[in-house]
């Protein structure tokens, strides 16, 4: 049974659940970028995260100092008046679930409700975790890996160079905002890494565009992923697959973050 304000068909399955965390350490990774810390017991028991996963991020709404926690109504979680929490989604990095601890990276940017959060977030600031999604599947049988994303897909594209076999050939293209926002990704012997800076005021992702736009298409045994703003993303999705009809098992596209949000 479901009432009139939720379709049946709308139902997506129930995330894990949400389990309190603090902020156990801060580190400013770069001008760009800050890692926080968490720790919690519920940590120990979350499932072994795959590479480039993801894990959702609740902190208390702007304005407020209270964590509150939301309701899933079948399709996304909601505060009980009915306003989205301030809820995002991160790459977990080094995960010790023994410990109950693991990183996450967060860009830093004016008028981001979990970045503002997170800017002045001292050690102790209570938070939620809920995770892990589902994250990226290696072909260990690829001969070569093309790995694209914004500022946002940094984590993820340095936790997919620590689990790549070291027999592939990898090339990475990062778009960043700054030259200082370069940050140092996990070594790898055979990555070709190109930072892209995107001109001020441009479309986000505009140079990631710009990249896939060059390739005349893509061998049986390259694999390729890409994340970041979701329009680039879209437009990148579109010319993989119906301009360049590249099969969906050789690509994985995901749009990371909305302007807007």
């Amino acid at each position: 049974m479901t009432d009139s304000a939720t379709d049946i068909t709308s139902i997506r399955r129930e995330p894990p659940p949400l389990v309190p965390v603090v902020v156990a350490a801060r580190d400013e990774l770069t001008p760009r970028l800050l890692q926080l810390t968490f720790e919690g017991d519920g940590l120990a028991t979350m499932a072994a995260p795959e590479p480039a996963s993801s894990v959702r991020l609740l902190v208390p709404s702007p304005g407020t100092d209270e964590l509150v926690t939301p309701k899933w109504n079948g399709n996304e979680f909601l505060l009980d008046d009915g306003t989205r929490p301030a809820l995002r989604t991160f790459t977990p990095l080094r995960v010790d679930r023994d410990a109950g601890r693991l990183d996450l990276q967060i860009v830093r940017h004016p008028g981001g409700a979990v970045s503002t959060w997170a800017e002045h977030a001292t050690l102790g600031a209570e938070a939620a975790i809920s995770g892990p999604g589902s994250g990226y599947t290696i072909d260990e049988d690829a001969e070569r890996f093309i790995l694209l994303g914004d500022e946002t897909a940094i984590p993820a594209i340095s936790d997919l160079l620590g689990v790549i076999p070291h027999d592939a050939a990898v090339e990475v293209h990062i778009e960043i905002v700054q030259p200082d926002a370069r940050l140092p990704l996990s070594e790898y012997p055979n990555a070709s890494v190109t930072w892209h800076v995107g001109d001020e005021g441009a479309v986000p992702g505009g140079r990631l565009v710009e990249v896939v736009h060059g390739f005349d298409g893509l061998l049986e045994t390259t694999r390729l992923w890409a994340a970041g703003e979701a329009a680039s993303m879209h437009a990148i999705r579109k010319h993989v697959f119906k301009s360049l009809h590249v099969p969906r098992s050789q690509a994985t596209i995901r749009g990371y973050w909305k302007p807007a949000r």
